[in-house]
């Protein structure tokens, strides 16, 4: 398993170091509007009313442990290519080592952090490197030859126990070490994908995935994305820093007053199988953790660090959940039936529902409360979506002969062709969108520190929103929009400037245009159906949200479900200039856009149709489509794009 690990990583190792390269940058770039903390060429195609780039801050490779015990072989330089648009083999595997699969993308994407996990990185490096110290331990066989049995055992020892195997050595020497080797390998790949010519066709982010899980599988992780090529000499585990506060610690001393012009931030993923802890005190290390208050100095350095929060992957939608009071059918959307991720895997742990608080809408709702006592927002949360890939396929989010992203699931060589690929209950998840000047380490970091970004659920619609106090009504039909939406207002992520002089009267008015996914040659894109902005806001000390249709609405698009074909009207494109007419200058709020598209077959209904299973006919439905017949398989999903808030505070 994994042959040629070594020889790789000693190629990418013997190569001069980017940290090297670079170590005396002073940049030449012309004058931008962000701090330019890199030598490169400037980009040809500067654009200073911005671009949507897409890509992809969540990603797996053999690097990462529960990726490598399902026969994932594919590394971060090939991961990259991926997103640059190269075919890739992935699992299942022959005799003789040869994929059995290959995978491409038809639209290649424009940025890619590879975030192989911090925890069990140097164990991984090895068990899978013959000579090593440890390769030829009791776990590491278990490793190589029973890889769904190590997934648990290391899962156990790491992410519960917080240790190491033996292996590891005295002082987790060996273990260190070679996390060491695997880290700077994956640097190497992400500075020979980047592209710093004048085209700018590709942009790679150095980052990591920090692996909290507390107690019974409570899921805390975070994305660690530095924003160029100065980073520290190792990635750190959850094992080394139990809270999310301590790994800010760490990041602030190793990296911003560590390293000369280094700069990260972290992005919370999953908070939909947190069992309601992500968003609770950033000093949490165990689940009795969640009674400590929040102050206002931690909600201040929240906002610094965590910009950014994954509302869509691979395993599930944190947007919302339908629960007393909440009536918007919308938030049914890829939901999981546990509220944790232990309670996959465990035959003991009991699987409840998520509540409220493991939703990103909640938080924001609460980051309001927090604002109105703190002073301070501490959940001020612009949004993205990624895939959490493990099978190394950033971007790979097409329903259609969608190969499951592997990891956590299913090993993927099981069921092929017969069943399905992932478990029935995840999904090919979603894309980050950045609206930037230029597709640079630069523009993008800073476009996400804004929160100008946007999220979706794999398709690649074109959203943009404004909020401001004196957009026209007709500012839709202007050629002019998002000049003067930037010009009246503010972008995605930003907040409402006080309304001196207009009256207290005055309510905020948001421009949204909103343009269908283009498709590809194969793959045409879905017409839209409605645009809608979500609001939450404080009314009389109690949290409030309310969900309104600003353009579209409902349609007759429907979906013939045995042969996946789209029928009915929808749009290509939607614009409305909509004006809250409940608003109250007294109330803090929030409003953020959401884009539905007609719908469409989900990845799960396109496999049992190609197997030509009917429901009516038992016959028909062999065991490892089971699925296809079973009550909750979703055969129809509704594709959907969210921004990230605007936000009014008096």
């Amino acid at each position: 398993m994994l042959t040629g690990f070594l020889t790789l990583i000693t190629l990418l190792a013997s190569a001069a170091s980017p940290a090297a390269v670079h170590a005396a940058d002073i940049s030449t770039a012309p004058s931008r509007p962000y701090a330019v903390s890199e030598e490169r060429e400037p980009c040809a195609d500067y654009d200073p009313l911005r671009r949507p780039f897409f890509g992809d801050t969540h990603v797996h490779t053999a690097y990462s442990f529960d990726a490598s015990t399902q026969d994932t072989r594919n590394t971060p330089r090939d991961a990259y290519r991926f997103a640059r648009g190269e075919t890739m083999g992935i699992q299942p595997y022959d005799a003789d080592g040869n994929p059995l699969r290959t995978v491409r993308l038809e639209r290649p994407l424009d940025f890619v952090s590879v975030t192989d996990h911090a925890e069990l990185m140097g164990e991984v490096n090895l068990c899978t490197t013959p000579g090593s110290p440890g390769y030829s331990s009791i776990i590491c066989w278990i490793h190589r030859n029973w890889p769904n049995l190590a997934f648990r055992l290391f899962g156990w020892r790491t992410l519960v126990a917080k240790s190491h195997w033996g292996l590891c050595g005295e002082d987790w020497k060996h273990c260190i070490a070679a996390t060491g080797e695997l880290w700077r390998a994956s640097q190497a790949a992400g500075e020979e994908a980047y592209d710093r010519s004048a085209s700018c066709s590709f942009t790679s982010f150095v980052g990591y995935e920090w692996t909290a899980t507390v107690d019974d599988g409570n899921n805390l992780h975070r994305n660690v994305i530095f924003r160029n090529h100065r980073v520290p000499d190792l990635p750190v585990s959850w094992v080394d820093t139990p809270s999310a506060s301590d790994l800010w610690d760490h990041l602030q001393r190793k990296c911003v007053d560590g390293i000369p012009g280094c700069d990260v931030l972290t992005i919370p993923h999953n908070s939909n199988i947190s069992a309601g802890l992500m968003f609770a005190t950033a000093k949490l290390a165990v689940s009795k953790d969640v009674a400590k208050p929040v102050d206002a100095d931690e909600a201040r350095r929240r906002q610094r660090w965590e910009p950014l929060v994954e509302i869509m992957q691979h395993k599930g939608d944190s947007e919302c959940q339908l629960d007393v009071g909440v009536t918007d059918e919308a938030c049914g959307f890829e939901k999981l039936r546990y509220d944790r991720f232990g309670a996959k895997f465990s035959t003991f742990a009991t699987k409840q529902p998520a509540t409220p608080q493991n939703f990103v809408r909640w938080a924001l709702k609460q980051g309001l409360r927090q604002q109105l006592t703190l002073g301070s927002n501490g959940l001020k949360y612009g949004i993205i979506a990624s895939t959490d890939t493990h099978i190394a396929a950033p971007g790979l989010t097409e329903e259609k002969n969608h190969p499951g992203h592997g990891g956590a699931g299913l090993a993927s060589g099981e069921g092929v062709p017969k069943g399905f690929p992932d478990d029935l209950e995840f999904n090919p998840g979603g894309l980050a969108v950045l609206w930037a000047e230029e597709n640079t380490r630069d523009a993008l970091f800073s476009a996400m520190r804004r929160r100008e970004a946007y999220g979706t659920s794999g398709t690649r619609p074109i959203v943009r929103f404004f909020g401001g106090w004196d957009y026209p009504e007709n500012l839709c039909q202007d050629g002019r929009f998002v000049e003067r939406g930037y010009a009246g207002g503010v972008p995605m992520g930003g907040d409402l400037p006080a309304a001196s002089g207009l009256g207290a009267a005055r309510a905020p008015h948001f421009a949204l245009w909103a343009m269908q996914d283009p498709g590809s040659a194969t793959s045409p894109g879905t017409p839209l159906q409605r645009v809608q902005i979500v609001k939450g806001w404080v009314e009389d000390g109690e949290l409030a949200e309310r969900v309104i249709d600003v353009a579209g609405g409902p349609n007759d698009a429907h979906v013939d479900t045995a042969t996946c074909e789209r029928r009915g009207h929808g749009a290509k494109t939607l614009c409305s200039v909509w004006s809250d007419p409940d608003f109250n200058p007294a109330e803090p709020a929030f409003y953020y856009a959401r884009v539905l598209e007609n719908p469409s077959c989900r990845w799960s209904q396109y496999i049992c149709n190609a197997a030509r299973v009917d429901c009516n006919e038992p016959s028909s439905v062999p065991d490892a489509l089971a699925g296809c017949c079973a009550e909750d398989h979703r055969p129809v999903i509704q594709e959907r794009a969210w921004t990230s808030p605007i936000w009014y505070t008096p």
